[in-house]
Formats: structure tokens, sequence, C-alpha cells
């Protein structure tokens, strides 16, 4: 009798029931859809029935219908359904939704409820967009500069030290502040090292007077520009992730030093994503010059000293304190509030630096005025076609300090729309360095479909020829391996539509090589099966040799293979990222179909009490 534990045949009786369960959705296959989301609010089930009724009452009619993170996807037999549909409900329902064409599974809704999803496919298989941005990392290193001439103004007013100026030395990376004699630079150098004791200050003298510098050494500027491009990665993923975009799947890498490159598979309408993704909304808050008249400095275009001239959204003029009290990279929360007493609001959360800023600021100013200035940056096209930055600054609140608070307040003088817009841009952050487009390339449905057509068709016929062999050349046990290749394929892509995985070109590559892996696998076991029939060992003794003989040879071959993949997945990028993915879970799923599932098929054929006199190797 064979000795193989039940309780093993049971768990790979198990595991392959939920392969297949978690693979199911994959049958159905995918149809043209619209993807509806609200401007800064989810769209409900009640706007699903008025969608629907609008196009039942035209003659179009969806096949399909469902909400998923505050976006209703509509699917359509057809292309022509599809543009008709979108037309129809811009028309009934102008300026209520952005809609964006794409593809939607037709997964039952029972499958879906229960978080089911067929897997993901990548831009290269479904079509879509593919957007490159470069990061200007210099403009980084500017605001990393910018801000220390901030803090050190802000140290020195708060410590009561008389300086004579910050000057930023942009070419040189320099920071300088000059003093009028040898007291207050010891005051102040004290003052600025106890709000920035990790700061290599250098003393030096400029026109015969003491001063401190800072200069940015190139260890400092790269891991300045490296941590820009990273942030710009966040923030772009929490935009595109966000439920007020209709984008599905994206995926955010670095390219090389400077680059972004962005895919959104599916995606046939890039232009209001595209809209949001170079949009850069943060806040300043600044105290109000109470002392002098902004109307006469808007007339003569004269603006105090210390002061600077805005407008507000009733295009009055105001003047604010230059120093900045809080900046908007200081939040670290913001949400939208749409009834308070005092109307929408946003709630806002500071970090322990900006909150001991506001904290002090609002401690010295009680019965002043204290501002919010709204600023958002963009690039627009100007009349010659030409793409220009283009910066709005705006006070959209005014209000009394008639307390003391620090690391959470609310913002009102904001319109529900634009609150919506607001508390998601400074949750998502601004942009920690400005993006310049500089490639876009839209990839047909048409062409991803012709992968996908090429792509299984070396899957198949790859695996047709490696199952015709094994059947020919080892019989029963050449169809037992059949049957545990199948089972591979069939849970690795539970798996990978489990763990969310995109599957790629590379991918399917990486699909039909770990099938080769499976199958050398299953060619060790059967030789020592034989070779052990050869020395004249008895049948089951046959096996249990050749499953336990073959163990470190496959063992070792495969974990070879797996420090291969992950060398790969961690140093590569883009597709080499994706067939590293997908290698290192099928190794995974091949090593437990090879050497359990084969084992326990093996049992369940030849174990028993019954005598087995030869085998069909």
């Amino acid at each position: 009798m064979i000795s193989y534990p039940r309780w093993k045949i049971a768990l790979v009786a198990v595991v392959l029931l939920i392969g297949i369960f978690l693979a199911l959705p994959n049958l159905f296959g995918e149809e043209n859809a619209l993807q509806l989301a609200r401007d800064r609010a989810a769209v409900t089930p009640a706007d699903r029935t008025s969608v629907e009724q609008v196009l039942k009452d035209k003659g179009v009619t969806p096949t399909g219908a469902f909400l998923d993170q505050g976006r209703l996807t509509l699917r359509f037999i057809s292309k022509q359904d599809q543009l008709q549909a979108r037309d129809l409900i811009a028309e009934a329902q102008p300026n209520q939704y952005t809609i964006a064409l794409s593809q939607a599974s037709r997964v039952p809704e029972w499958m879906r409820n229960v978080g089911l999803s067929p897997l993901k496919l990548g831009l290269d298989l479904s079509g879509g967009v593919y957007l490159v941005y470069q990061v200007d990392i210099a403009g980084a290193v500017k605001q990393q500069l910018d801000h220390r001439e901030q803090d050190f103004r802000a140290s020195l007013r708060t410590a009561r030290v008389a300086y004579q100026d910050v000057q930023v030395d942009y070419p040189t990376d320099r920071v300088r502040v000059l003093f009028r004699d040898a007291d207050a630079f010891a005051k102040g150098k004290e003052a600025i090292l106890a709000d920035n004791r990790s700061l290599n200050l250098t003393d030096i003298t400029v026109d015969g007077a003491p001063a401190l510098e800072l200069k940015l050494t190139p260890q400092e500027i790269k891991e300045r520009q490296d941590t820009a491009v990273q942030q710009n990665i966040i923030i772009l993923r929490n935009r595109l992730n966000s439920p007020e975009l209709a984008v599905s799947e994206p995926q955010v890498a670095r390219e090389g030093v400077d680059r972004i490159a962005i895919q959104l598979p599916g995606l046939q309408n890039s232009a209001e994503v595209k809209k949001i993704l170079g949009k850069t909304a943060t806040l300043e808050f600044r105290m109000v010059d109470e002392t002098n008249n902004p109307l006469e400095a808007a007339a003569t275009g004269r603006v105090p000293l210390g002061s600077k001239l805005y407008y507000s959204r009733e295009k009055q003029p105001v003047l604010l304190k230059r120093d900045v009290v809080v900046t908007g990279d200081q939040l670290t929360d913001a949400s939208f509030q749409p009834n308070t007493q005092d109307g929408p609001a946003v709630s806002v959360s500071l970090d322990s630096r900006g909150a001991s800023k506001m904290l002090k600021n609002t401690e010295e100013n009680i019965g002043h005025l204290m501002a919010v200035v709204f600023i958002d940056r963009s690039r627009e096209k100007n009349a010659q076609g030409v793409e220009v930055d283009r910066t709005t600054e705006e006070v959209i609140n005014r209000a009394t300090i008639r307390g003391v608070f620090s690391n959470s307040f609310q913002i009102t003088g904001v319109n529900p729309i634009e609150g919506r817009e607001l508390a998601l841009l400074l949750r998502a952050g601004g942009l920690a360095a400005p993006l310049t487009p500089v490639e876009e390339r839209a990839i047909g449905p048409s062409l991803g479909q012709d992968n996908i057509d090429k792509g299984k068709n070396a899957m198949v016929f790859g695996m047709l020829a490696a199952f015709v062999f094994m059947f020919i050349y080892y019989k029963l046990f050449g169809l037992i391996a059949d049957v545990v290749l199948v089972a591979n394929v069939v849970l690795l892509t539970a798996f990978l539509s489990l763990v969310g995985a995109a599957l790629t070109l590379p991918g399917i590559a990486a699909v039909v090589l770990t099938v080769g892996m499976a199958v050398d696998a299953n060619i060790l076991i059967y030789e020592r099966i034989r070779e052990e029939l050869r020395n004249g060992v008895s049948p089951r003794a046959a096996i249990t040799a050749g499953f336990d003989r073959a163990f470190s040879a496959i063992w070792d071959s495969n974990i070879t293979a797996l420090i291969a993949g992950m060398v790969l997945w961690l140093f590569g990028a883009g597709a080499v990222r994706g067939f590293a993915v997908v290698l290192v879970i099928g190794i995974g799923t091949s090593m437990f179909t090879s050497l359990m599932g084969s084992r326990a098929l093996v049992q369940v054929i030849y174990g028993g009490k019954r005598k087995v006199e030869r085998l069909s190797i």
C-alpha cells in the first residue's frame, strides 16, 4: 500500500476547488462599457436608476450595470451602443458625470458581491493609454531652498532676532542669513539650530558682516530629487485611485532618473485624467495686513513692504503678510464636511511642525484676521497651442482668530463642489515637483485583443505539445501529468486574480515557462520511478521512492529559479517586473501541483488495498 496521508489528498482537493472558484470569473470575458463618476461625490443607486431610465426611454439597453467604489459601470453589447449611450447621458444630464469609455467584465452580480473579479490585463493586452511625465527635479531642489528660507525667517522672527536678510542663491544651492553684528549672529544661529538640529551650517563673512550659510551637498540634492520623484508617484497613484476619477487599475512606476510612466488599461478617453494629474492644489495660511489699505495698493500698484497683494473670490483686493504661517505640505489629512454651522467646510489636520507654528501664531494674534490662500497650479494651452504653467492664487477665507488652536481646525468659505475637490487634492497631496508631459500613446483595444489571441495561441499550442508528449511517452502517468499541468494553470490564474496582479505579454511568457518547469518536475519524478522499477523494486515502492528521491532535485532547481525571479522583481521595472511576478507565483503553484497534486492523483489511482502488478509508465 502506498503511504500517503489522506489529509494531504483532501488538502489538494480543497485547494483545487478554491482555485477553480477564484478562477471562474475569467471565463466570462469583457464587453464595451461606460464608467460614470460624479464630480466630488459618489454615484448612488438612485443615480443608477435615473441613468438606466434615460437609456431605456431612448431604446438603448445595457447588458449589465453595477456600482463599485462610487462609480457606475454600464456594459453594452456593441461599440455603437456604448457611444450612443455616452451621448444620450451627456445630453440628458449635462455636467453631472465624468464619463469614460472602458471595458468591463461580464461577471455575474453574485460573484462580484462576494469579491470575485477576473484577472487584470495590462496595457499591451487590454489597450488603453500610456503616459510619461518628466519631473522637474531642479524645481524640487529650488522648492527645498525656498522652504529653508521660510523656516529661517520664521525661526528668527519667533526668537525676535534682528537680521539683515535671508538670501537664496539657486545656481549654487545655497541659503545665506545675513546679520548686523556678532551678538545677533550668535542668537540667530542658536534660534535656527533649535528648530533645525540636523542642519550643517557654516559660519562665513559677507561684506565684513557675520553670516550663516547652508549649502546642499550633492548627496542631499540627489536625495531630494529621488524623494520628489517617489512622492509624485505616490500622489499620482492617490489621485488615479480616487472615486472622482473613472480610472480602473492604473499602474504608476518610475522610468529612468526623472520620469514617471503611467499605464491606464482599458481607458479610451484620457482628457479628464490628464487634467487632474498635472494639477496641484495647496493652501497657505497668512495673517492679514490690517494697517494698510488694499484698495490703495491695488490702485497705485505700490504694495507696502512686508505685504503681498491678493484678490478674493469676489475680486476684492486683500493685503496679506509675506510671512507664511503654515503651508499645504504640512497637512496630514483633509476631509469635506458638507453640513456645518457655517456652511460647507474642509476639516484640516496638521503635522507636529505645522501644529506648533499654528499654535504659536494663534496665541500671539487673538483678535486679528488670518486668511486662507488657495493656490491652484496646472498646465494649459495658450492661444498659440503651447502648454504653459498657470498659477491661480485667491483668498477663499478671512476669519478673526477667536481662540487658540493647533493641529485641527476647519476652513469655511468654500462651495460644495470645490470643497470636495480641495479635500481630495489636499488629501492626495500637492505634487512635490512640477510635471511635464513628454509622451502619450493610445493603444487600441483591437491591438490588445490581437496580443491576447497570439498569447493564448502560444500558451495553448505549447501546452498541447507538452500534453501530447507526456501522454505518448509516459502513458497513464503522462495523463496524470497533463491533469496536473491544467491544475497548475488554474491555480496560477486564481492566485493572480486574488492578489490583483496584472497579466501582460511577458506574463503570458512566464505562464508558459512555469508550465515547462512543471513538466520538468514530473519528468524527474517519472524517470526516478522507472529507474526503481528497472532495479526490481515493486510498483508501489517505486512510486514512493520516485517521489521522495526526486524531491531534492526539484526543490533545488525551483529555488534557483525563484531567486532569479526575486532578483528580476527587485531590480526590474515595467515588463520585466510583470514577468517576474508571474514567474514567482508560478513556481509556487508548479511545486504544489507537481509534488502534492501529482502524488495525490497517483494515490487515488494506485492506492487502496488492491494489488498493483505493473505501472502504466
